[in-house]
């Protein structure tokens, strides 16, 4: 798996009123508040739960810190059309010792989008662009290559916003050494070294469904230099940031630097560990480029939620936040964000994920409410965790109150026959036990098994309740599945993984689980059969490349790794980097250094 390396004209301004805002904002969120709102506080910190509370028991935001290897965390809450407090807990940087203020910035990825929307909707209320026209209409340094896959179709701006133009590049942008040779915006576009992804292109017709593409978002990205003859950082602080009153807020592809360092939160794994991607260039701006803290982009929140009122706010006018507030072809995504409901009551929201970020708005569109959190980290699960507690004790409408589940014991005679792995919907999912029960993982996320019988299981992390389904032997089959009272497919115990099928990437996917957890025998059959499967899937064989070196079988490695590098979709150089960026993971995890060392040096990386 291809571990994601995430994804100044400003800092200048900024580094002059950096130490006043940062009294300022310390004391206003964490001295000067009534007893009500420090009750409030209190109960917002002690109630953290998922969509389940255990055995009656809510958790601290210290405790689950703790619990997700969260080193920073940063939070503000919105009522009645005001930040009412923030807060921050942890560090910002463990090693400097610096502590998460509420003037911490973070770098909250795909939070970044819905700002750029409001920077191109801007342009259009000035009358600068049509968003429903052509966008080969506004780019000028370069142009838009369509082909059969868009059947005659023009993408518009409208349809980059939405995520509803056809385009590759989902996201998960890597990133470049600040000591490489960066990329164009242009040669992004195209995949042309030394871009380090894939070229932006169309995967089906625009206008007839959504698909995710932080490629298409860099589109307009283009679209609004081209058009206003600044440069992006520029634009975006002067014409959108300022007027919302993100004055401490930025864009930049650059990473930050000397003093910069001591305001913004350092990124770390799901582990703890430290990440490179914080000092990472990013020439991908609109997708993931803006540095923010919660109150300043509770602003935004605010100014869409009255805007959307036809009530005077900054910047966004009520044509524009309708834009924001309205589904656009398809039954969720808007244009820059995303809507929902919740038994009949309307939230928009986006969250994020840079490598060592994680974050998300979440506003209600009636009753100015609404809360911002981010964390410095891989592991994004306490945030949902902060929204339900949020919700419950500001008692938002449309939200259900945890259910209180009640636990059981089960004989280890019993829970011996669940372990294995599974497959439901084309995934794949694994149950193993540790010294303190058993443990699901699926999509990337391991989750403690709470059993309600000796056969029904809950996890706070996962929404469905599973049951194991035992054969006429007794002997485990698989588990059903039910979410929200309705019945899912059932998951299947796996036998033969010759035959097994799942869904794009997932073997690949699972293969670097079971190698991550250091079962290089066991990950090589799934990682063959993905190679099967899927042989365009090279991130598989640098996998299998992986395994190998670590059973010490160093030829199949070394010509599996020469491999990649040779058939990879991008130049050789930035394959090669892929390697070394996983070798250097693989050393913070204990993974065998003197083989790394040995395959780098003949590798050349």
């Amino acid at each position: 798996m291809i571990l994601p390396k995430q994804t100044n004209f400003v800092m200048r301004k900024l580094l002059f009123t950096s130490i006043l805002f940062l009294i300022f904002t310390c004391t206003w969120g964490q001295a000067n508040q009534s007893a009500a709102l420090q009750e409030r506080i209190k109960q917002v910190e002690n109630n953290l739960a998922g969509r389940v509370i255990i055995d009656g028991k809510p958790y601290n935001i210290l405790d689950r810190m703790k619990y997700y290897h969260v080193k920073g965390l940063s939070m503000a809450v919105i009522e009645n059309y005001q930040v009412v407090w923030a807060k921050g807990y942890g560090w910002a940087n463990e090693k400097d010792k610096i502590r998460v203020t509420p003037a911490t910035l973070f770098k909250p990825g795909s939070i970044s989008k819905s700002l750029n929307a409001v920077g191109v909707l801007k342009l259009a209320a000035d009358h600068q662009l049509d968003i429903y026209k052509d966008i080969n209409e506004y780019l000028t340094s370069w142009k838009f290559p369509y082909d059969s896959l868009s059947k005659g179709k023009k993408i518009s701006t409208a349809n980059l916003l939405s995520h509803t133009a056809g385009l590759s590049v989902y996201g998960g942008f890597p990133g470049y050494d600040i000591k490489s040779k960066i990329p164009t915006i242009q040669q992004v576009l195209d995949g042309e070294a030394p871009a380090n992804t894939p070229p932006v292109r169309s995967l089906f017709e625009p206008g007839i469904q959504f698909m995710y593409s932080g490629g298409g978002v860099i589109i307009s990205q283009l679209i609004l230099t081209d058009l206003t003859h600044q440069s992006y950082e520029k634009f975006m602080y002067d014409s959108v940031l300022k007027p919302l009153g993100m004055t401490h807020s930025y864009y930049a592809a650059a990473p930050p630097a000397g003093n910069q360092l001591r305001s913004v939160a350092m990124g770390y794994t799901a582990d703890g560990d430290p990440v490179g991607a914080t000092f990472h260039v990013y020439p991908e701006q609109a997708p993931l480029g803006l540095w923010t803290n919660p109150t300043e982009l509770g602003q935004f929140v605010i100014a869409t939620q009255l805007a959307n009122k036809g009530k005077p706010g900054k910047l966004i006018g009520q044509q524009m936040a309708k834009l924001m507030l309205t589904r656009y072809i398809d039954n969720s995504a808007t244009m820059g964000a995303f809507i929902g409901d919740r038994n009949g009551e309307s939230y928009f929201f986006h969250d994020a994920g840079n490598e060592g970020y994680r974050g998300l708005y979440y506003g209600s569109v009636d009753g100015g409410n609404g809360v911002v959190v981010f964390v410095n980290s891989d592991d994004g699960n306490i945030i949902l965790e902060i929204l339900s507690s949020v919700a419950s004790v500001y008692n938002w409408k449309g939200f259900d109150k945890p259910a209180n589940i009640k636990t059981v014991r089960v004989p280890a005679s019993t829970t011996a026959q669940y372990p294995g792995i599974y497959l439901y919907e084309g995934k794949l999912a694994e149950i193993t036990k540790d010294k303190e029960g058993l443990v699901y993982w699926a999509d990337g996320q391991t989750s403690r098994m709470y059993f309600t019988s000796s056969t029904d299981f809950v996890n706070i992390e996962f929404p469905t309740e599973k049951s194991f389904i035992r054969d006429g032997e007794g002997n485990v089959t698989g588990y059903a599945r039910k979410l929200y009272g309705k019945e899912l497919p059932a998951a299947t115990k796996v036998g033969k993984i010759d035959t097994i099928k799942t869904n794009g990437g997932v073997l690949e996917v699972f293969g670097w689980h079971l190698l991550e957890t250091k079962r290089f025998r066991e990950a090589i059959p799934y990682l063959n059969r993905s190679l099967t499967l899927e042989p365009g899937n090279y991130a598989a064989m640098a996998d299998l490349g992986h395994c190998y070196l670590f059973l010490n079988e160093y030829e199949n490695a070394i010509g599996l790794y020469q491999a990649f590098i040779a058939k990879g979709s991008t130049d050789q150089a930035a394959q090669k980097t892929i390697i070394k960026e996983q070798f250097e993971y693989f050393g913070k995890k204990g993974f065998n250094k003197v083989l790394m060392a040995k395959a780098a040096a003949e590798l050349k990386l």
